[in-house]
């Protein structure tokens, strides 16, 4: 498989995953209350942006390069917090990246795709 194959196959696994904490949102509510005080909200969405992130991490660096319009390094860096520091994970943080980030890199992906 070509890179470009390969890259492009990851992309489709990452708006997977924004597609479910989006579904996760509708389910349990988008409402920060809400997700504050479930942890199953909070264990769901986390596992997708630490999948996220290890999908990022697999993109070629000439993929990611030539889409540097995508914060590549934070999303990265997102998912070493919450495998590192699950524990401790800033709420208002990981309520930000799903209700704002996450809508916003769906939209680029879905963008990328519709290039390809």
């Amino acid at each position: 498989m070509s890179p470009e194959n390969r890259d492009l196959r990851i992309i489709k696994h990452i708006l997977n995953y924004c597609d479910q904490i989006q579904e996760t949102m509708n389910r349990l509510g988008n409402d920060y209350s809400i997700f504050v005080s479930d942890h199953v909200y909070m264990n769901a969405v986390s596992l997708c942006i630490l999948q996220i992130g290890e999908l990022v991490g697999s993109l070629t660096e000439d993929f990611r390069q030539n889409h540097s319009e995508i914060p590549w390094r934070q999303i990265r860096g997102m998912r070493n917090i919450v495998a590192h520091r699950y524990g401790t994970i800033d709420t208002e943080i990981t309520w930000e990246v799903i209700a704002v980030d996450i809508p916003q890199l769906k939209l680029m992906c879905q963008e990328i795709l519709a290039k390809e």
